[in-house]
């Protein structure tokens, strides 16, 4: 039944990465299944077998999904199925799609759609790895133009030695979580998080991987020299085509080098918006196909752009080739936000505001791996008014989470230990001008946000976005990139950092490869730019403040005993839900009897703090403690003290004389003074405050003595009971104190 079932085995890095096709999903143009341990994933592959008219871009979607019950898990919430995708898919699906784009023949515009299925989790090995490399060979087979296969690797750094494909456990001992891809001549995406670590270690770690993952190239190779479909043929342009493309750089060369000599960008912009509407009529007024030209223009400006820099090394506002745009770093610009930061690099402004809150806001991410919290949240907008075009305003799209989690792993390594500084983090960057590299602003204002608010940062973060221009032999390395350097160029390097070391990087090539010497020009040159980035942001703050904002709250942790965590909280909660009431606070318990009261007043988190101690402390004899009667009896008053414990002043207690009545001496709600002098055998409190001065709270048991004094004319015997008992008289059963009265 399976006739063109096929699978191959590939020994890689000391496990069994296994490659099938043939027996699942034979519908698709490609489908494979990817295993890597018990890690399973279905890669698919369809592509559209004509184009749409006017369809002048390649429609290439990537969709990486993960089913719950890869992890035998049901999916939470009301629906219970999967919804949409969440964050880490969302990152992953880009993470595919990345290396896999460049390598498709410029003017191919069938839509093509790939589907990673994630069908099993082992809770060892990410399944990120294994639907990258099973997409790239579901493409490789698949007949659809594809200049691959690519493969990728995940590469730590523990101990001082590099780890391939580190397991879940690994990755939370190494100093770095490195993600590349790439073909056999070199590499094509990186995407990492590190601790400061050095520009050789990094490259080093590139180098690694990308020697790491060739025998999953060769790997692909020999699964599509015997599964691979019949080929598509490879667009080739028409000779109208070529007429067309020559007859619009005669028409529109010489004025579009006018227009990129404009520095700045909106004016330059429009110069160049001018030069497309020339050519057009031109092309009309000759009754050629002007409906062509749009992606033929593009290539004009790419050609006047990349020449330009390449022959003369100077950009299109005027740089060379490593100078960084004028900065200016403002903090403190929102006077009620906890921390507020305006980065400004040249034409690119972000506006990144910091949010402190306690562990209430702690975001819930129910991973397939297992349901975790969060402390750092950083989310980046890209509005349209930012680049002066206007458009739907709605949830964030893959850009957005993107960029955010770029920021995010960049900050990431730096922030305070949990235990140091208890506060759930949210930063928001608002991107109100952008002309390239808005994620890396974001890294810069972000950092000065978090210090604006108190946060101690290890150190300081920046990060610039680097460039290439590469022909033939020739290439430049741009620093700190302009908007159409990113889109007309061949490289879009993004490096962050501290001036010790980076702590993220992120790399895509649009050509087929780069070197190991341009990758290590490129991260000199980045260092180099980072560290005058960072001398400007100094300018508007150097470190984290003393303290926290005014108007965030104030964190005060405190320990109980674990056995008292069920007392603080009460039954059903009602004692917490009351503190939290009465003080305005904010508590968070902890099962290991960690308490943190949260407030925006010192008097109101003392009160809360007393609160809870009160709670939990024991009584200690001899000690004087501020109560409250709760109760009156015969025999005595109840009084409460220690906020939720209760004792006993007996009726020979209340007074140094002798007392007939206890409502002669208190009344429910008085408050007094009492001394603990015992407990009695079941272990409750017995109190006095006849010991006690009521108005100073001073102990004058030296001067009352430990006895009550006789009243005049009363005998040192108690009177006896008819019937010759000599036990006082006797009292109702309704007077006696209840275990429940304590």
């Amino acid at each position: 039944m399976f006739d063109n079932y096929y699978r191959k085995d590939i020994s890689w890095g000391g496990q069994l990465l296994t490659l099938e096709t043939g027996k699942v999903a034979r519908q698709a143009d490609g489908a494979v299944l990817a295993r890597l341990g018990d890690t399973i994933v279905l890669c698919t592959v369809v592509g559209a077998r004509g184009v749409k008219p006017g369809q002048d871009f390649f429609p290439l979607t990537v969709n990486y999904q993960e089913k719950a019950f890869a992890a035998g898990k049901i999916p939470g919430g009301f629906f219970k199925r999967e919804g949409r995708p969440s964050e880490a898919e969302t990152l992953i699906s880009r993470l595919i799609d990345r290396p896999l784009r460049p390598l498709f023949p410029d003017g191919f515009r069938n839509e093509v759609q790939v589907i990673a299925t994630v069908l099993s989790h082992d809770m060892e090995n990410e399944p990120d790895i294994v639907a990258l490399v099973g997409c790239s060979a579901a493409l490789t087979i698949s007949g659809i133009p594809f200049f691959g296969p690519v493969g990728a690797a995940r590469v730590g750094f523990i101990d001082g030695q590099y780890v391939l494909n580190p397991t879940m456990a690994q990755k939370k001992q190494s100093q770095l979580d490195l993600v590349l891809a790439g073909t056999a001549e070199g590499v094509l995406m990186v995407e990492s998080e590190a601790h400061e670590l050095t520009e050789e270690v990094m490259l080093g770690a590139v180098t690694f991987g990308h020697a790491a993952f060739q025998p999953v190239i060769q790997g692909i190779i020999e699964l599509a020299e015997h599964a691979a479909k019949d080929a598509w043929a490879l667009p080739e342009p028409s000779e109208a085509e070529v007429a067309l493309k020559a007859r619009i750089t005669a028409l529109g060369h010489a004025d579009m080098v006018e227009a990129y000599k404009e520095t700045q960008k909106l004016v330059r912009q429009g110069k160049v918006g001018a030069v497309k509407k020339a050519v057009v009529a031109g092309l009309e007024a000759e009754g050629l196909d002007a409906g062509a030209a749009k992606g033929l223009l593009k290539e004009l400006e790419a050609d006047v752009v990349r020449n330009n820099i390449l022959n003369t090394g100077l950009r299109i506002d005027g740089r060379d080739t490593k100078t960084v745009r004028p900065i200016v770093a403002e903090v403190g610009v929102l006077p009620r936000a906890h921390g507020s930061a305006l980065f400004t690099r040249g034409e690119t402004q972000a506006l990144c505001v910091a949010t402190l809150g306690t562990g209430q806001d702690e975001q819930i991410i129910d991973a397939l791996a297992g349901e975790y919290r969060e402390n750092f949240m950083l989310h980046y907008n890209f509005p349209p008014y930012s680049v002066n075009e206007t458009g739907r305003m709605g949830s964030p799209g893959r850009r957005e989470v993107g960029h955010g989690k770029l920021a995010w792993r960049a900050l990431h390594p730096l922030l305070p230990e949990k235990d140091k500084f208890p506060y759930t983090m949210r930063v928001v960057s608002e991107i109100t001008e952008s002309n390239g590299s808005s994620s890396m602003a974001t890294v810069c204002g972000t950092s000065l946000s978090l210090m604006d608010a108190g946060a101690p940062l290890k150190r300081p973060c920046a990060g610039i976005a680097m460039g290439l221009i590469k022909e033939d032999h020739a290439f430049a390395v741009l620093s700190d990139i302009l908007g159409d350097e990113d889109h007309l160029g061949d490289m879009d390097f993004k490096v962050a950092g501290t001036e010790v070391g980076i702590t993220a990087l992120q790399m895509d090539i649009k050509i087929t490869s780069i070197t190991p010497e341009i990758m290590k020009i490129a991260l000199e040159q980045a260092r180099d730019g980072r560290l005058h980035i960072l001398g400007e942001m100094a300018k508007g703050l150097t470190g984290a403040r003393g303290d926290v904002a005014a108007t965030a709250p104030r964190i005060t942790v405190i320990n109980v005993p674990k056995d008292k965590i069920r007392d603080v909280i009460g039954s059903g909660g009602k004692v917490i839900r009351e503190i939290c009431e009465q003080t305005g606070c904010k508590i968070d318990i902890e099962d290991d009897g960690t308490i943190k009261v949260a407030a925006t007043s010192i008097e109101a988190a003392q009160k809360a703090i007393d609160w809870i101690q009160g709670i939990t402390a024991e009584a200690e004899i001899g000690k004087i403690y501020n109560g409250k009667v709760v109760k009156t009896a015969e025999f005595g008053a109840f009084v409460n003290f220690l906020g939720a414990k209760d004792g006993l002043v007996h009726i020979s207690e209340l007074a140094n004389e002798r007392v007939n009545k206890t409502n002669d001496v208190v009344n429910q709600g008085d408050a007094v003074k009492v001394k603990v002098i015992g407990f009695d055998e079941r272990g409750k409190v017995k109190l006095s405050m006849r010991v006690v001065d009521q108005a100073t709270g001073a102990d004058i048991s030296d001067q009352v003595g430990a006895k009550r004094p006789r009243a005049d004319g009363e005998s040192d015997e108690r009177p006896r009971r008819e019937g010759g008992d000599d036990r006082g008289p006797r009292r109702d059963r309704g007077d006696r104190p209840r275990r429940g009265d304590f």
